[in-house]
This record gives structure tokens, sequence and C-alpha cells, in this order.
């Protein structure tokens, strides 16, 4: 795993305790969540309409678009910290998770269900193993910080 300067700035543990260990590489995740969020929202489409297709917008929408904006290599600027990030992805997982049953669409679109089930799964536990890593310093706080040794690496 790629540890350099140029790998980013290792991310503070959420919770002290969060993410439980660093084994999938930040790059990996980033594509994770694109593909992810594009899952989400094709399933909503394919859904023909309804709580099954709002679902997928708003959880789909929301993991491209907090994608596009983290503060990591692989997204188009960098106005969200690396800890938010982490912290929307585990919501949007979850979301992902409850929607089709809080939403009822789990027996009337068992397909799309699964997607979202599977979506929201697979980005929970993807989190909890990510080697998360800003690029630019900022964390949530707003500090910047560019040492990763003080920040725990």
């Amino acid at each position: 795993m790629d540890h350099s300067a140029a790998a980013g700035i290792l991310s503070r543990p959420l919770l002290g305790r969060l993410p439980l260990r660093r084994v999938v590489p930040q790059d990996v995740h980033s594509l994770l969540d694109y593909a992810g969020g594009a899952a989400l929202v094709a399933a909503g489409l394919a859904s023909g309409g309804g709580a099954a297709k709002a679902a997928g917008w708003v959880l789909g929408g929301a993991a491209l678009g907090v994608s596009l904006l983290t503060d990591y290599r692989l997204s188009l600027t960098k106005l969200i910290p690396i800890e938010a990030h982490e912290i929307a992805d585990y919501v949007y997982g979850l979301g992902a998770v409850a929607a089709p049953f809080v939403l009822g669409y789990a027996k009337r679109r068992p397909a799309v269900a699964a997607v979202h089930v599977l979506v929201g799964l697979s980005a929970v536990v993807a989190s909890l193993f990510t080697d998360y890593r800003c690029q630019t310093g900022m964390h949530l706080g707003g500090e910047l910080a560019t040492d990763p040794e003080g920040i725990g690496g």
C-alpha cells in the first residue's frame, strides 16, 4: 500500500476507532463510491418510478456529489474534509440498506431493493476498512494538518 506523501494525508479516526483497519486504498474506495452511486441511480431509473426511483436518485446523487467534492485524489474539487466524507459513506450506506423497507418498495421492486441493499452494505463494509486520506490537509473542523505523523500515521 502506498503510504508516501503522494498517497495523501491520513484521516483522523472517527469516534477514536473508525475505520477498523486501513486495508482498502483510498483510490479503490473512491472508484467504489462512483460505481455505487451510479448503480443506485441506475437501479432507481430502472424501477419505473415512485419511491424506488426517488431513493435511487437521492442516495446515488448524494454518493456521487460527495465523492466529486471530497478532498481526495479522484475528485473534481476539494471542498469536503475526508472525515465528513467517511461519515457520509456510513449514512448513505445505511440509508440504502433501509430505504427499500422504510419506503415500502422491497416487495414491489425486489431487484431494485436488492441493488440498493447490496450497494449500501458494500459502502458500509468498505468504509470500515478504507485507508482514508485527504490531499490538501483539510480535516473536519476546518483546520489544515499536513504532517501525517501528527494525525496518527
